[in-house]
Protein backbone atom coordinates (compact mmCIF):
# COMPACT_ATOMS: atom_id res chain seq x y z
CA UNK A 1 0.00 0.00 0.00
CA UNK A 2 1.53 3.24 -0.82
CA UNK A 3 0.06 7.19 0.60
CA UNK A 4 1.12 9.73 -1.72
CA UNK A 5 0.94 13.64 -0.67
CA UNK A 6 1.52 16.14 -3.57
CA UNK A 7 1.00 19.32 -4.11
CA UNK A 8 1.78 22.24 -7.02
CA UNK A 9 2.15 25.79 -7.13
CA UNK A 10 3.18 29.16 -9.00
CA UNK A 11 4.65 32.52 -8.23
CA UNK A 12 2.24 34.31 -10.81
CA UNK A 13 -0.83 31.86 -12.78
CA UNK A 14 1.62 31.31 -15.44
CA UNK A 15 5.18 32.39 -14.13
CA UNK A 16 7.73 30.14 -12.09
CA UNK A 17 5.70 27.30 -10.50
CA UNK A 18 7.10 24.01 -8.63
CA UNK A 19 5.63 20.15 -7.94
CA UNK A 20 6.48 17.94 -5.25
CA UNK A 21 5.00 15.12 -3.49
CA UNK A 22 6.03 12.71 -0.54
CA UNK A 23 5.87 8.79 -0.61
CA UNK A 24 4.84 6.68 1.69
CA UNK A 25 5.19 2.77 1.72
CA UNK A 26 6.49 -0.09 4.00
CA UNK A 27 7.80 2.34 6.48
CA UNK A 28 9.41 4.33 3.34
CA UNK A 29 9.26 8.09 2.67
CA UNK A 30 10.60 9.55 -0.49
CA UNK A 31 10.19 13.25 -1.21
CA UNK A 32 10.62 14.85 -4.47
CA UNK A 33 10.29 18.11 -6.02
CA UNK A 34 11.09 20.03 -9.23
CA UNK A 35 10.25 23.81 -11.12
CA UNK A 36 9.63 25.09 -14.26
CA UNK A 37 9.93 28.75 -15.02
CA UNK A 38 7.06 29.30 -17.29
CA UNK A 39 4.18 27.53 -15.42
CA UNK A 40 0.38 27.36 -14.34
CA UNK A 41 -0.47 25.96 -11.33
CA UNK A 42 -3.21 23.49 -12.80
CA UNK A 43 0.11 22.02 -14.40
CA UNK A 44 2.08 21.74 -11.52
CA UNK A 45 -0.77 20.01 -9.40
CA UNK A 46 -0.73 17.32 -12.68
CA UNK A 47 2.53 16.95 -12.64
CA UNK A 48 2.98 16.53 -8.60
CA UNK A 49 0.75 13.59 -9.15
CA UNK A 50 2.04 12.07 -12.62
CA UNK A 51 6.14 12.36 -10.60
CA UNK A 52 4.49 10.37 -7.66
CA UNK A 53 2.03 7.45 -9.47
CA UNK A 54 5.76 7.10 -11.67
CA UNK A 55 8.00 6.44 -8.81
CA UNK A 56 5.14 4.12 -7.44
CA UNK A 57 5.18 2.57 -10.78
CA UNK A 58 9.23 2.34 -10.38
CA UNK A 59 8.71 0.94 -7.17
CA UNK A 60 6.48 -1.78 -7.66
CA UNK A 61 8.03 -2.86 -11.35
CA UNK A 62 11.05 -3.53 -9.28
CA UNK A 63 8.82 -5.88 -7.12
CA UNK A 64 8.26 -7.45 -10.13
CA UNK A 65 4.21 -6.71 -10.77
CA UNK A 66 2.85 -3.11 -10.67
CA UNK A 67 -0.58 -4.55 -10.63
CA UNK A 68 -0.39 -6.00 -7.48
CA UNK A 69 -2.56 -5.57 -4.52
CA UNK A 70 1.17 -3.86 -3.24
CA UNK A 71 0.37 -1.00 -5.42
CA UNK A 72 -2.77 0.36 -4.63
CA UNK A 73 -2.56 3.77 -4.11
CA UNK A 74 -4.18 6.84 -2.07
CA UNK A 75 -3.65 9.59 -3.65
CA UNK A 76 -3.93 13.29 -1.33
CA UNK A 77 -4.62 15.96 -3.19
CA UNK A 78 -5.62 19.62 -2.77
CA UNK A 79 -6.12 20.63 -5.77
CA UNK A 80 -9.86 19.77 -6.76
CA UNK A 81 -8.88 20.25 -10.15
CA UNK A 82 -6.92 16.92 -10.49
CA UNK A 83 -9.70 15.02 -8.35
CA UNK A 84 -12.22 15.98 -10.24
CA UNK A 85 -10.57 15.92 -13.51
CA UNK A 86 -9.06 11.74 -13.54
CA UNK A 87 -12.04 10.81 -11.34
CA UNK A 88 -14.94 12.32 -13.64
CA UNK A 89 -14.14 14.75 -16.19
CA UNK A 90 -11.70 12.40 -18.03
CA UNK A 91 -13.92 9.85 -19.32
CA UNK A 92 -16.42 12.71 -21.34
CA UNK A 93 -13.05 13.88 -22.34
CA UNK A 94 -11.80 10.89 -23.82
CA UNK A 95 -15.40 10.12 -25.12
CA UNK A 96 -15.39 13.49 -27.01
CA UNK A 97 -12.08 13.13 -28.80
CA UNK A 98 -10.47 15.25 -25.64
CA UNK A 99 -13.13 18.10 -26.32
CA UNK A 100 -14.80 19.40 -22.98
CA UNK A 101 -18.44 20.12 -23.20
CA UNK A 102 -18.24 23.33 -24.87
CA UNK A 103 -16.33 21.95 -27.52
CA UNK A 104 -13.26 23.42 -26.90
CA UNK A 105 -9.73 21.34 -26.67
CA UNK A 106 -9.15 20.01 -23.28
CA UNK A 107 -6.36 22.19 -21.65
CA UNK A 108 -3.19 20.40 -20.40
CA UNK A 109 -4.15 17.46 -22.67
CA UNK A 110 -0.68 16.29 -22.73
CA UNK A 111 -0.21 15.80 -18.74
CA UNK A 112 -3.95 14.61 -18.49
CA UNK A 113 -3.09 11.40 -20.93
CA UNK A 114 0.00 10.68 -18.89
CA UNK A 115 -1.84 10.87 -15.75
CA UNK A 116 -4.49 8.49 -17.43
CA UNK A 117 -2.14 5.87 -18.52
CA UNK A 118 -0.66 5.52 -14.82
CA UNK A 119 -4.55 5.58 -13.18
CA UNK A 120 -4.54 2.56 -15.74
CA UNK A 121 -1.80 0.55 -14.37
CA UNK A 122 -2.49 0.67 -10.39
CA UNK A 123 -5.16 0.65 -8.25
CA UNK A 124 -5.62 4.64 -7.38
CA UNK A 125 -8.02 5.70 -4.67
CA UNK A 126 -8.22 9.60 -4.64
CA UNK A 127 -8.65 11.62 -1.75
CA UNK A 128 -8.89 15.86 -1.34
CA UNK A 129 -7.59 17.51 1.52
CA UNK A 130 -8.11 21.49 2.01
CA UNK A 131 -4.58 22.72 1.44
CA UNK A 132 -3.02 25.40 4.23
CA UNK A 133 -5.04 23.42 6.97
CA UNK A 134 -2.14 22.24 8.79
CA UNK A 135 -1.79 18.55 7.50
CA UNK A 136 1.51 17.37 7.46
CA UNK A 137 2.48 16.17 4.49
CA UNK A 138 0.32 18.67 2.65
CA UNK A 139 2.45 21.39 4.78
CA UNK A 140 5.33 19.38 3.49
CA UNK A 141 4.94 19.21 0.04
CA UNK A 142 4.10 23.01 0.08
CA UNK A 143 7.56 23.57 1.42
CA UNK A 144 9.19 21.86 -1.21
CA UNK A 145 6.83 23.34 -3.79
CA UNK A 146 8.82 26.75 -2.02
CA UNK A 147 12.03 25.34 -2.23
CA UNK A 148 11.80 24.37 -5.76
CA UNK A 149 10.48 27.69 -6.87
CA UNK A 150 13.35 29.73 -5.28
CA UNK A 151 15.93 26.87 -6.74
CA UNK A 152 15.43 28.29 -10.47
Amino acid sequence: MFTLYTDGGCHGNPGPGGWAFVLEYNGNRIERHGAERDTTNNRMELQAVIAGLSQVNEIGAGNGDSTSSSSRVIVYTDSQYVKNGITTWIHTWIRNGWRTSAKKPVKNRDLWMALHELTEQLDVRWEWLRGHAGHEWNERCDSLVQQAIRSM
